[in-house]
């Protein structure tokens, strides 16, 4: 195990908590008042039977992370019931993750994309997206004349189902660049 602050811990990371059992970070949140303490909120899922705890700490207090490796997976399809399946490109196995284990990255996965898959003692815990995905834009608004802010922008639904905002010059059909860590509008895709 080794000893990280509070305030360095990110999604994904593998604590030990004061109940001796191991947890995966899901989110984290810094909170830095004008007066007094700052704070880390930190949401994590127990490993042995997936219940979500919340703590707070002070951002300068020690928190034991184990050690966990990251190995490159690539998602092969999504088996309902069963799970989602990945695939280890070097040995060909094939690891089963529920819905629940993935959450909300579940929307950005397509068949054959790259993953790094958080493991512990052969276990996988989490799952780390690339970045940036690129998707499609399947609707959205038409652009209004006269709207030429550059600070505006309109709802679309992206080919995966989400929303996300976008400047009033893409249309439907054009291909963009987003971000998996808040599902915003990066750029126009080049391809």
């Amino acid at each position: 195990m080794v000893k990280v602050i509070a305030s360095d811990v990110r999604k994904g990371n593998v604590l030990e908590h004061e109940d001796g059992k191991l947890y995966v970070v899901m989110s984290h949140e810094t909170f830095r008042p004008g007066k007094g303490t700052p704070t880390t909120t930190i949401v994590m899922r127990r490993i042995t039977d997936g219940v979500k705890t919340t703590v707070t700490h002070k951002t300068t207090d020690g928190l034991e992370k184990a050690f966990v490796e990251e190995v490159k997976h690539q998602f092969l399809f999504d088996d309902g019931d069963a799970g989602l399946v990945f695939m280890n490109p070097v040995s060909y196995e094939q690891v089963h993750l529920t819905r629940d284990m993935v959450g909300d990255s579940a929307n950005y996965l397509a068949p054959e994309m790259e993953v790094h898959l958080t493991m512990f003692e052969g276990q996988a815990l989490s799952i780390e997206l690339p970045p940036r995905v690129t998707l499609t834009i399947e609707s959205t608004e038409p652009v209004v004349k006269g709207q030429t802010a550059s600070s505006s922008y309109k709802p679309a639904m992206l080919s995966n189902g989400l929303k996300t905002m976008v400047p009033p010059h893409i249309g439907a059909g054009t291909r963009v660049i987003v971000s998996t860590e808040d599902g915003s509008y990066v750029e126009r895709a080049k391809d």
